[in-house]
Parts: structure tokens; sequence; C-alpha cells
């Protein structure tokens, strides 16, 4: 290794040789200049050159440059990355908001340049905060209420409209999918829309879904569906998909090789990660041995501890001062001598134990107590601390809570300190009278209690009596008890308390005053935190120990007058100041102070950070800045230091000898690989490393490999560097367990034999030990960062980050980068405060550049890169960025970035392999391989119709047409009530008995033959809200042979978007005339209708208001029952529009299974609140009835969604056993009711009586949706057995119905990866990627289903996921095509198994599902054999080989964050698409972006290609509550969801 300083001459020729390309490119492409600019201008560029120039923090000229060729060779030319698509509201300009910032400051931020240019031209600014501006959430508590329009207390606006004016950081630039937005939005009323097939529901979650963008056309396809607008093959238009193109274009480029590409996810499965890289470097040095420092000899004239130190200073030089504060001016107004430190501190010391215990709580020795002062005050605080230390009491200084909430913005980790004060049983608390004062108060004065903190007792410690004359402090105790706790934060961001004890705060002033060479009566300018680490050790332990004047400067003053600390050294003389390298970088641009500093007198400037591998920079420009003042090579003293371990190394002042310094240059893969290996000079990837220092004296140093048991690293390895020393922590105050592998490690050898008794504790740092006991770190546990097997640290990320031209986009020292954990790998996350006046396209551009130096310099890909507002990440209480909470705000999705880049394509790289699919494997085969494995075959079926085949007969001849039903109850029991209609109000709003059903059914009749001039078998379109109506018109249909096709009419407040949907069906279905009411003819005729249908081109419109009074001559009587009864249209979740022919023979089939499985008798009531249409919600409203016999009581929806509690008061008042309903009225009822069951039970509503309430549905069971409602009403006497499920679907609309006598509903948990590859594993409930799934309801009689590969048609066994095939006779007879084209009826209606049961002819339900054998028994005796539905067929999204349902993800996606309350996923071109509706402000929409993209991640293994936030009700929703994916994929490919922000990730 390499040792010695790298000459300035070096620096030059180096960065020549590097920039000379570049500066010629530079100056051809700057070409002739075109004017010189005004002097305003030319000074200002002058100002920010020096400034960029001078800007050296976190910077080395290697890296810099090294990132200026990374991106020169990017930039050979690969594909652009498309802009992310922001609504403009979403936008900001900074200027508008500025915020009060508070006294306690930024960190690590650079002073505005503005403040800069003040200093240069020597005027002074005065500020009490950071130069940045900000902004507050819209409503929030905050400071600043103000800001560009639109106030907090206005009424609720639309979504779009609500946000315009509120400023929210982003960008001034308008992208293009706001313009096509915009042009979308002003379009609609010019263009008629075309149809709507989802919904036309009133509630406003469904409502609210229709008519936000142009839905795509219904699809009409080879079977006679309906289609839309395009398939997944068809071009793309529009800037979405274009963007989207450009996405696929990026990650089409080469990356460099992956470590490796895939690893194999095994059945018990859990992710594996990646191997190392076997060309990795090796160490190759011998075991280290524990290196000792120099014997700690004390020099004779040291006090024998502090106390003895106070009482000798403050008596034999009790006039000189211990303490000088600068006020805010800057002037040294504030002191405290010797004297008055020790009176102080015996008053203190006196009134804590003698005083306090008067007011109920007593402090004794040994008690902790908190000491609470502000940064500004340093007197307070010394003679606190050394009044407990005085009196046997344990101080644990901590900071200032701010805010009444503590862990606010400004406060973070506040709830954290108070968890540390109530574990050490801290009752009291001492503070100044002026900090008293500012804490926020309760109504009666007392401090309120800060969120986390204990309930405390304040003290004041000024203005106390003296003590009295016979009071003599405490004995001294033994050496061994704490003397004061000294808080820390660990990795995970939890607060700890290191114990140190009297014995070792003793140890460490001696050591630290041989080490540093203190003397009495020396000066010491400290600009740290004196409640804490080196602050506390230097400025208030070591300066008493050896009766030393320390001069303190606040921070606040640090950020107005830079220099300060400087003109302090220059004025007292001081030998010894302690900085942070930021004050040093500060210093040097504060150059208007330059000419009056001198450095003459320095011996020692102690750099705390020195352990920052980038502090280098800093020291090397303060030097050759100001050794013409003075300062002296040897002066500056890099340290060491730790929480746990206090001080590990300190570079001695004065050295002479060429070996007490060192530095090399060092290859940044081989450290994060762990080992130490030297680059050559002109190296882009090497990082230049200067030593802390030697060991301290008396101590020894190990260093111990950073993962596994505390083994020995060998010489040129990198690893845990450990102390063993007198002055060490003692322990975690109460957590025993982490001290132990903390503060009581024995290192052992490599084959694990421990290396000697000596007990090392760990200082968190990462590094190794040079020659001559030099200590050289590289980094901390705490920004160590491991992905892939290789290390990185936070710090060497930043210093790339801040390479890339920050200046103009970002503000140095505010950036945050940390690792989250994400499918098993940590991935690396930056976030960094935008400038204001930066623009989207500018950040955008600057983001990207920064993922390809990261790439090119550290070989590792970022995974987020986030910008938010200026001044907004958290901040510690010295105004630095606490990592934690942002790590923690950013996890919870609460940090509101302005711009955010994720890049999981490029980073995630140990993703299961790929589904492997074997088309050369037949189904016989596989039929072969289940004997083999006596595998069951997966079948079932409903019990039988239970009647013998001469009954079947009769039964069939008298019940084969449900008109000579109707007509037969009329005769025979003609009083029989058939339907009761219900109002909102709960009133009776119509009725039928059977004779009045018959009679008005046969005028409907003579208006169709009479005026309608209709023939037997033309089809008539009924057109009705919810009620009997539709019942009468649909048997006056069958009365005269015509064929009725209903259809849900448009809605009045939605006519654009729904009526198209009406006119494409009456076109699709052959429809020669429409029957109706007066009201929605009306409804037709109107402007607004006839602007999009015009009203003269409606086929022979039929008002049932306006009836004959002829009767009907004859009941027409189909010539056999395979006719058709009726035409079945109903839109799929995929958008298809599909009809299908139902025969008179399976309308009746289909009501006399239900009859069975539902025990329907004339004497039942049956209670029916769904949308009456299509499926079995049609056939339980329209022909149940007539069928049975049993009493109808029929409740709209939209009824419900006037009043939520209207279906469940008639099921009490009817004392109804059977009850039919929807998830979209289940839904309403558990949201509209949830507060309101104690009111409905006093209303004396009563459940109890319900045996089976049914969901009517077509999709796998909403089992969430179930259970809530189960128990919600239980309270009001509903059973969890009776909330049941059915399922039914195109080619049979009755597959399974859940009867009151049928066995309980089974519940199993099936492996989600298993399933991803059609296969059914069970698990345990709570088993890590377990899916819930609900039996589907049993069987109906008659109905027999087979599990089928829907590729191969073979059998499955049980143990696999299949299409579910149904053999019933009430099957659909076909679907109804447009041109009579019946090609697919027989793949459809009349498919045969290719293995297992191949005699039986089956219809293909296009459904995917299970069946498994249950312990329950049936009826017949037989074991019942559960049916689960899993999905739709054409829904699944087929993915890296495997099978995926949308609603899977969608859960997951929604249990991601509070504020998503609704989601939909597609796909396009191969990318996942997941659209999200945010149910909050538009600020919150990018939180989303890296939340949806890690759980996606996380538990499916898939990678989230766009992630678009929309507002709620956005996402389509048929009248079903099915959501309508593809329509809102042609929407959003159409560029008309006028969405909050659409992130393309990388």
């Amino acid at each position: 290794m390499k040792f010695g300083d790298i000459t300035q001459k070096g620096y030059e020729k180096k960065r020549t040789r590097l920039l000379g390309p570049y500066v010629k490119e530079q100056n051809n492409e700057a070409g002739p200049s075109t004017g010189a600019p005004s002097p305003s201008t030319a000074a200002q560029r002058r100002a920010q050159r020096r400034l960029t120039r001078e800007d050296n923090r976190y910077h080395s000229e290697v890296r810099t440059e090294a990132v200026i060729q990374a991106l020169a060779m990017q930039n050979r030319k690969v594909p652009v990355m498309p802009l992310p698509s922001k609504r403009t509201s979403v936008n900001y300009h900074g200027q508008q908001r500025r915020e009060r910032q508070d006294s306690s400051s930024d960190d690590d931020s650079v002073l505005d340049e503005e403040q800069l240019r003040n200093f240069q031209r020597g005027t002074q600014a005065r500020d009490s905060g950071a130069s940045s501006s900000s902004y507050s959430d819209h409503g929030a508590s905050s400071p600043f209420h103000g800001g560009g329009g639109g106030g907090g207390g206005q009424p609720e606006r639309p979504r779009s409209a609500q946000f315009s004016n509120y400023v929210i950081p982003g960008n001034t630039a308008r992208n293009a999918l706001a313009d096509v937005m915009q042009a979308g939005r002003h379009s609609h009323h010019i263009s008629p829309q075309p149809p709507d097939v989802t919904n036309n529901a009133k509630s406003t979650r469904q409502a609210d879904r229709v008519g936000r963008y142009n839905q795509s056309s219904v699809r009409v396809n080879a079977a006679g569906n309906i289609s839309g607008m395009g398939d997944d093959d068809a071009p793309a238009h529009g800037k979405v998909s274009a963007k989207i193109q450009q996405l696929l274009n990026t990650l089409k480029r080469p990356k460099r090789k992956p470590l490796r590409e895939y690893f194999i996810d095994e059945e018990e499965a859990t992710l594996e990660a990646p191997s190392a890289d076997p060309n990795a470097p090796k160490p190759e040095g011998k075991e280290l041995i524990p290196q000792p420092g120099d014997p700690l000899v004390c020099p004779s004239g040291l006090p024998r501890n502090l106390e003895g130190a106070l009482q000798r200073y403050g008596s034999s030089s009790y006039k000189a001062n211990a303490i000088t504060v600068l006020d805010a001016n800057g002037k040294p107004s504030h002191n405290l001598t010797y004297g008055k430190l020790l009176s102080r501190t015996q008053k203190i010391a006196y009134s804590l134990l003698c005083k306090v215990g008067n007011k109920g709580d007593p402090i004794r020795s040994g008690d902790r107590v908190a000491l609470v002062y502000p940064n500004n005050d340093p007197i307070s605080f010394i003679c606190a601390f050394y009044g407990c230390i005085m009196a046997g009491v344990v101080p644990v200084p901590v900071e200032v809570p701010l805010n009444k909430r503590g862990g606010g913005s400004n406060d973070a980790g506040g709830a954290g300190v108070g968890f540390l004060l109530g574990s050490l049983s801290v009752c009291w608390a001492l503070t100044s009278e002026n900090c008293y004062k500012g804490l926020p108060k309760t109504s009666n004065g007392e401090v309120v209690t800060f969120r986390g903190w204990p309930r405390l007792n304040w003290f004041i410690t000024e203005n106390l009596s003296k003590p009295s004359r016979d009071w003599q402090p405490p004995p001294r105790q033994t050496e061994d008890v704490p003397a004061y706790i000294e808080y820390a934060l660990n990795k995970d961001g939890s607060t700890v308390g290191v114990t140190v004890t009297r014995s070792t705060m003793l140890c460490h002033c001696q050591t630290l005053t041989v080490a540093a060479n203190y003397t009495e009566g020396e000066v010491m300018v400290c600009v740290l935190d004196f409640k804490r680490e080196v602050g506390l050790w230097h400025g208030i332990l070591c300066s008493v120990f050896n009766g030393m004047h320390v001069i303190f400067i606040p921070y606040s003053l640090m950020k107005v007058d830079p220099a300060s600390w400087m003109k302090m050294v220059t004025k007292y003389k001081a030998t010894v100041a302690i900085v942070k390298s930021r004050d040093m970088h500060w210093g040097l641009l504060a150059q208007k102070d330059h000419k009056d500093v001198n450095f003459s007198s320095l011996r020692l400037l102690l750099i705390a950070d020195g352990a920052n591998p980038w502090s280098l920079t800093s020291c090397d420009s303060f030097l050759s800045a100001f050794q013409s003042k003075g300062l002296r090579p040897e002066a500056i003293c890099p340290c060491a230091s730790s929480s746990e371990a206090l001080t590990v190394s300190i570079r001695r002042p004065g050295r002479t000898s060429s070996s007490a310094t060192g530095r090399g240059i060092l290859s940044m893969q081989g450290l994060s690989f762990g080992v130490v290996r030297v680059d050559s000079e002109n190296s882009l990837t090497s990082l230049t490393l200067q030593d802390c220092g030697q060991v301290m004296p008396g101590a020894t140093m190990v260093v111990i490999k950073l993962d596994g048991p505390p083994q020995l690293c060998k010489k040129d390895e990198v690893g845990e560097l450990c102390v063993s020393a007198g002055y060490t922590g003692f322990n975690y105050w109460g957590l025993q367990g982490i001290t132990q592998t903390t503060f009581q490690i024995q290192p052992v050898l490599e084959d694990g034999r421990v290396q000697s008794d000596r007990s090392y504790v760990r200082t968190g740092l990462i590094g190794f030990l040079g020659p001559g006991g030099l200590v050289f770190v590289c980094g901390s546990k705490e920004g160590l960062m491991q992905i892939s097997g290789r290390r990185h640290n936070t710090d060497d990320i930043i210093a790339t980050v801040l390479a890339v031209e920050p200046m103009k986009f970002i503000y140095r020292g505010r950036i945050a980068v940390f690792s989250i954990k994400v499918l098993k790998d940590e991935r690396i996350v930056i976030i960094a405060e935008q400038r204001p006046d930066c623009t989207e396209e500018e950040s955008f551009q600057w983001m990207s550049r920064v993922l390809q130096a990261v790439d090119s310099i550290h070989q590792v890909g970022v995974y987020c890169l986030a910008l938010v507002p200026p001044n907004y990440l958290p901040k510690t209480p010295l105004g630095g960025i606490h990592l934690h909470d942002t790590k923690k705000k950013f996890l919870e999705g609460s940090l509101h970035p302005a711009n955010v880049l994720m890049c999981p394509h490029t980073c995630v790289t140990n993703l299961p392999k790929p589904r492997e699919i074997h088309p050369d494997v037949k189904p016989s085969a596989v039929h072969v391989g289940n004997i083999v494995q006596g595998a069951r075959m997966a079948g079932a079926q409903g019990r039988d119709l239970g009647l013998s085949e001469e009954e079947m007969a009769e039964t069939s001849r008298k019940q084969q047409f449900l008109t000579e039903i109707l007509r037969w109850r009329a005769l025979t029991t003609p009083d029989h009530i058939l339907y009761t209609m219900l109002n909102s109000r709960n009133q009776v709003a119509a009725s039928y008995t059977c004779s009045q059903l018959h009679k008005r059914a046969e005028k409907i009749g003579c208006l169709l033959m009479e005026k309608g001039k209709l023939n037997t078998g033309d089809h008539v379109a009924l057109v009705f809200p919810p009620g009997v109506e539709l019942v009468s018109a649909f048997y006056g249909c069958l009365y005269v042979g015509c064929v009725p096709v209903t259809i849900r009419p448009p809605h009045p407040q939605n006519v654009a978007s729904t009526l198209p949907t009406v006119r494409m069906i009456v076109e699709v279905s052959k429809s020669v005339a429409i029957l109706t009411n007066s009201t929605i003819i009306k409804l037709l005729k109107t402007k607004e209708a006839s602007a999009i249908v015009d009203s003269k081109t409606w086929t022979n419109l039929l008002d049932t208001d306006d009836l004959p009074k002829k009767k009907l001559a004859a009941v027409y009587r189909a010539p056999t029952p395979e006719m058709i009864c009726y035409l079945d249209f109903s839109v799929s979740t995929t958008g298809m529009l599909a009809g299908i022919k139902m025969s008179h023979a399976s309308a009746t089939a289909l009501c006399q299974a239900q009859k069975l499985q539902c025990e329907l008798y004339p004497s039942r009531d049956v209670a029916l609140c769904l949308d009456p249409y299509s499926g079995l919600g049609f056939v339980l409203w329209c022909l149940s009835s007539i069928f049975s016999g049993h009493h109808s009581i029929l409740v709209s929806p939209t009824e419900v969604e006037i009043n939520p509690a209207v279906w469940l008061t008639a099921v009490s008042q009817y004392k109804v056993r059977d009850t039919f309903c929807s998830y979209g009225v289940m839904e309403l009822c558990t949201r509209g009711l949830g507060t309101s069951t104690v009111s409905l039970k006093t209303k004396g509503v009563n459940l109890s009586c319900v045996r089976a309430c049914c969901v009517i549905a077509e999709e796998r069971p909403r089992i969430l949706l179930t259970t809530s409602f189960t128990k919600l009403f239980a309270s009001l006497g509903l059973s969890p057995r009776a909330v049941s499920t059915s399922f039914g679907c195109r080619v049979n609309v009755g597959i399974c119905l859940q009867g009151a006598s049928c066995p309980e509903t089974t519940t199993v948990y099936v492996d989600m990866r298993a399933l991803r590859n059609d296969r059914v594993t069970l698990v345990e409930k709570g088993s890590p990627h377990s899916l819930c799934v609900l039996e589907s309801g049993k069987l109906l009689p008659g109905v027999k289903v087979a599990i089928a590969n829907p590729e191969t048609k073979g059998q499955c066994a049980d143990s696999h996921l299949g299409e579910i095939w149904v053999s019933s006779p009430h099957n659909a007879n076909g679907y109804f095509t447009i041109y009579g084209d019946d090609s697919l009826h027989h793949e459809h209606f009349d498919s045969q198994l290719a293995t297992g049961d191949i005699h039986t002819s089956y219809a293909r339900t296009g459904f995917l599902g299970f069946i498994r054998r249950t312990e329950l028994t049936q009826s017949d005796g037989e074991r019942h054999d559960a049916i689960f539905v899993v999905g739709g067929l054409d829904e699944t999204i087929m993915l890296r080989g495997m099978r995926y349902h949308p609603i899977d993800i969608e859960m997951t996606v929604q249990r991601s964050h509070r504020k998503i309350c609704e989601c939909a996923v597609f796909t396009w071109t191969n990318l996942l698409v997941v659209v999200v509706e945010l149910e909050g402000h538009e600020n919150e929409a990018l939180d989303l972006v890296p939340l949806v993209t890690n759980v996606v991640l996380e538990e499916h293994y898939l990678i989230v290609g766009v992630v678009v936030v929309v507002d709620p009700g956005v996402i389509p929703i048929n009248s079903r509550g099915e959501k309508q994916r593809m329509h809102l994929r042609d929407g959003f490919l159409a560029d008309q969801l006028d969405p909050i922000y659409v992130a393309y990730n990388m």
C-alpha cells in the first residue's frame, strides 16, 4: 500500500489527462461568443462558478472526473427513458411558498447562494433557518397556511378542481399526457361517446365510474361476443403507447451480466440470494494480531477525578473563564467562570438531593434524570451536568422536544428518546428557565406530555438557594456505577442508552488528555453539539478536567456566519478547535472573512467526522487555503469515534515522523468485496483514504469479520473495528442481549479458538489497520448496504450523486441514501431535496444521469431515486437529515416526493426461473401418470333430480312451458301473491297475484300483436327498471311467441355513456321492437339522448303504460320445448358482450333444479335484491316464482343506495328464510350500515330467521366482503353459516347454489406460488403466500362438472388447477351470434374430454377452478366434493410462463397503503400496468409508486412496468360489481384517464 500525500502537481496532471478530451469538445461546441453579458449577469456567473468550484464537501476531483467519463461513455447512445406523466395540478413553483424555519436548522446543507453572495460582497445576511423553501400539507396544522390560491376552508369540489390551486412539489413543465387529457376533457361534449357497458347504478361509488373517459366500444368476436377498439397485438396509437414503447426500448438495452441470471424457486420455496461472484477478490494476508496503542502514562499533575478537577479550578482559578458562548450577533457576551461553575454546581447538587424530594418524587443517588437544554445554552447544561455528577445522580442529556406531538418533521425520533427515558425510569427533567418558558403547556400551565415520553416533573436549575453550611456532597461512590447515559441510534432507528461509568469517564478524560496533549489554561473553540459524543467528551469533560477555556459557537450562528469559529480562533489565540468537515467547508466559502483569519496559535484542529472517507477533501482544501494564514499541516487531526466505544482513534497533534500519518488510493471494487487493494492513481473507481490517527494510548484494537462469529480479519481484509480499553462504554441500559453482542466481544481465530480473554467493544466503524498502528476507516455499519454479495457504503454513493452537476438541481448535503429489503436482497434508495426552480424535465434528466453514474462507478443499480421539495426531509435536532425517519416515511408512504424514478427492471436479477411449458407431453401421458400415482380425477356432480323416468316424463310434459304454468296458477290459485315490490321507505310499491300477472301479460301480448304488428319468433327488447313491470312484459312476449331480451335502461344522470350500450344490445339482438314505459320513452326522446342516438332511429317503441282494452285471443304454445324461450345478454369483465340462447326446456330445468336445491314452495317468502337483467339474477326475478309458486319480495339495488337498511329490514319484517343479493348490495350494506347496527336492533330488525343468504355472482367468491358482512350483522342474529355464494357463467347461468339444507360451506388455503403453475397445494391458515378460497356453493341437482386442462382438454387430477367444464339439462343452447355463425358452438357447448370421462358432452365455462373432496356428507350419503372457482381464464395474465389472477395482485396492492381505495391491473406488451385510485391529496400520489412496486415484487415475484395513480371512481365497474379491466386499458392507452401521475418503472 502506498502512503504519503498525493501532490498538487500530481492531481493537476491527472485532472488534465482525464478532462482533456471533454474540454476540447466543450470548446468546439461553445463556438464564437455572441456578445458580452451585462455586468450584473457576469458577477452572478462568477459567484456561481466560485461557488461550484469551492463547494467541496462530499466531493473529490477523482470522483467528479470519474462521473464525467462514465456519463460520456453511457451517452453513446442509449435509448432515452420516458418521462413520467404528471397532472398539471401536481406541478408547482417552489418560489410561491415559504415556510418559517426553526432556529435549529440544516446540519449538512450548503448555504443559500444569496447568502454566500452577501458574504462575498461583505454584507451580513441574517436568517434563522435554512435557505430552502418548503410547503405544508393542505389543511394540515402548519405554521403556514397561505400560498398560491385555494384555502382549506372552501367547500368540497370535484377532485381535479379541488387541487388545481394547491401548490404541490413538481415543476411547471406540462407533460404530453396532461395536454391530451385537457383536450380530452373539452371534447367530451362534442363527440358522442362509444357505448358504456359497465353500469348505470346511482351510487356515488359506481356512478362515478361512468363517463370518466371514453369507454371503448363493446367488442364482437367470432363467437358472437362483441369486441372493442382492438386487441393486444393491434398497433398502438397515442402518447401513452409511445411512452411504453420507449420504456421497452430502454429495457432492451444491453446491461452488464447479472451475478446470476435466475435461481430455481423450489417447492418448499424461499427465494435464495444470488450466489457470490467466483471471480471476486479474496483476502490473502496473514491473520491480524491485536494492535496495542502506546501505554497510557498520565501526567503527574492531573486531578484524581472530575469532581476534584472542578473543586481545584473552582477554588484556585475561580476567576478564570470556563465557558464563553457567542450570542446571535456573534459577540462573546455570555461567560461562566470556574468559581461560578463550582457554586452553581453545588447549588444544583444540594437542591436535587435536599429540596426536590419535598414535592413527592424524591431524587436519590443513582436515579436517572433528563437534561433538556437548547443547543445555544452550554452554560446551564454544564452546571446541571456537573451538579448531577456531584450529587451521584445519573444525567441523561436529550434534545429539547420541539412540538407537542414529538417526532414531527422538526423533531424526528422524539418518541424514541421518550421510550428510552421511560425505560430508564426517568421522573425528573432539568431545564433552564428560558427553555421551560418555550415548552408547550396545557390549559392549567403544566408542560404537556410529549408523544412517547413518560410523565415528567420539571426542575429549573437557575436562581437556586445556597446549600446549608454543613452540607457536603455525598461521599464518592464506587467507580463502577453509572456516571452518565448517552443516547444513541441503532441501525434500525431505535434509540438506546449507552452507560458510561465513573471509572470509564475518568479513564476517557485521561486518555484524551494524553492523546491530544491538553494542558491547563488552553483555549478551545467548539462548534459541535455539547450534549453527546465528541462535543461532550472534549467540550464538557476534558475541558474541566484540564481547566481549559471553551468558546462555544451556537449552530444557529454558524448558519448565518460560517466563519465565526475561525474568527474566535484568531481573537482568542485558541490552541484547539473542534469542528466537523462541513464547518471547514463552510468556512472556505465565506471568503470575505479570510483576510482577518490567523491560525498560527492553533496546534490541534480536531475533525470530529474524520472517519468519513470524504472528509479528506475538506482537510486538503482547508489546508491549502489557510496554510498562508499560519495553519500547520500537523495541526489537522482527524479522529474516529462511536457511541459505544467512545473515542476510537485520534491523529496526534504536532507529529513529525513520516509514519505518523498516511493515505492510500484503494480500489472501490476491492472494498465492496471486503478486501484492501491498492489502485492506480488514474483509476476512475478509486477511493483515497486518510488515516484517523493511531490506536489510543492504553487501548488495543482488532478488526473482525462483518458477518458471522467475531472472527479476526486478515491484514488486507476490511472488517469492523473493535476496541478494548478502560474508557469504552459499559452497556446498553436494560438491553442485556445486544449488550453482550456489542460490548463483550471475544474475537476468535480461524480455527474457532478464542484469541484471548480480553473482551472488546464493537465500534460500528468499518475499516482496517495500517502499519504503525494507523487506523483507516472506509465506512460505518450504519451506512453499510449489502447488495448481491457486495458491500457499498452510503457515503460513497452520496459522493457519486453529488458529482453529477448537483448545484443546478438539488441541495448539497440534503441527500439520504439507504437500503430496503425487497425480494431477499437489499436495494438502494436515494432521496434528495430538489431546488424549487428545477423543472420536471431537468430533474428527470439529472436522475437518469445519477443512475448511469452509480451503475458505472459502483457496478450496482439504484432501485429508487426520489426528489422531495426543499427543506422537506425529516431533521435531526441539529438540522441534519434524520435517516431512520426518512426511511420510515418512505416505507409507510408518507414522504410525499415530487419526483420518483423506480428501476426494478435493472436491479432485480434474482427472480425465480420462468416456468417451462412442455408442449410435447400429451394428455394421455398425463392421464397414465395420474393413474400410476393413484391421483383422483377432478370431477363432481350434484344430486339426482330424484324422479323416476315416468315421473320425469310426466313432469316435463306439465312443466315444459312457463306460460302454461302461469296460466295454471292463475286458474287454480288466482289470489296467491307472487310478487311484492318495495320502495326505499320499505312500503309496498306494487304487487302481483297470479291472476293479475296473467291478465297484465295478456294485455301486453295484445299490445305487441296490434300496435307492434309482431310475428311469432320476433325478438323484443324489454327496457324496464327493476320491478314487476319487467316480469309482466316478459310473459307478455312469451304469450304471443316473441323472444324477450332484457336490457338495463339508460341512467338518467349518465345518458351519454349508458345509452349507446342499450342501442348496441338492441342492434346485436336483432330486436324488431322495444317494449318499455312512458318515462323511458321520454328519456330516449330528450335533447341530450337525441344528440347521442337519434330518437327517430329507435325501432317500434311500444309503451306499456298505454295498453289496449282487448283480450288476447289465444296463448301461443311453442311446438317443441327446444325452441328459444329468451335471450340473455351480459358483459364480461374483459368487455365482451355475449348473448346466449335459453330454450324453454333449459329454463324449466333450471327452475326445477333451483326448486329442489332451495326447497322453494308456494308457502315460502323469498327476498331478492339484485339486478334482474341477466344470469341467475334474471332467473330468480322473472322465472322462479312462476315455476315454484313462492312469494318473491323484490327490492331494487337503487333503493338500497337511497336507504342501505331497506333490504335487511324487509328480510326481518317478512321473516324471510331464503334471500338472494349481489356483491354490490352487500358492499352498500357493509359500508352504509357500519355504525347503524345498534339503531337497527332497537328498531326490531332480527335476521335470525335467515337460513340462506346467497350472493349471486359469476366470479371467485369475495371472501373479505362476505366475512365483513357476516361479522357486522352477527349482532342482529345473522348466522355465519347462512351467508354463501353461488356460481354461474355464460354457458350455464346456474352451476352452484347454496341451499338451506346443504352441507356447510368449505374454506381452504392454497399456496399462491403453486397456483401460478396450475397446481393446487393446500396449506395451513396463516402460511406465507397462502390464499384463502371459499367454496362457490353446492352443485345444483343434475349438474355434472369436470376439471380439464384448457389447452390439451385432458381431465385433471384434483391437485391441478384447470378449466371448469359443465354438463347439465339447463346448459345454455348456444351463443346468439350476429351472423348466425355457429362454428364455435361445438367448441364451447359440445366438448368432449380427451382423457377421463370421454363420453359426456360438456360446455366449457371459461373459468379456472379445482375440486376437493371434503369430510362433509351429502344427502345421498357420499362424501361431498367442493368446487372452488379461482378466476376467469380470459382474465388471467401470463407472465414469465406463470398464470396470475388480477384479483390476487389487486388485493396485494390495496393492502400496501391505506389511501388506495381501489386497484386494477392489466398487461400491455408484456408490461404489467397497475392502476390505483388514490383517496387523498394529489401530493400523496407519488408515495404509492415505490410501495406498489415493492409489494408486487415481494408477494408475486413480478416487476411492475407502469404505475398509474387516478382519482376515486375512475376504474370502471359493471352492474355486478366486477372491474372492467379491458375498458380501463383502452382508456389508458387512449389517454382518457386524466391520471394524477403515471410512473414508468425502468
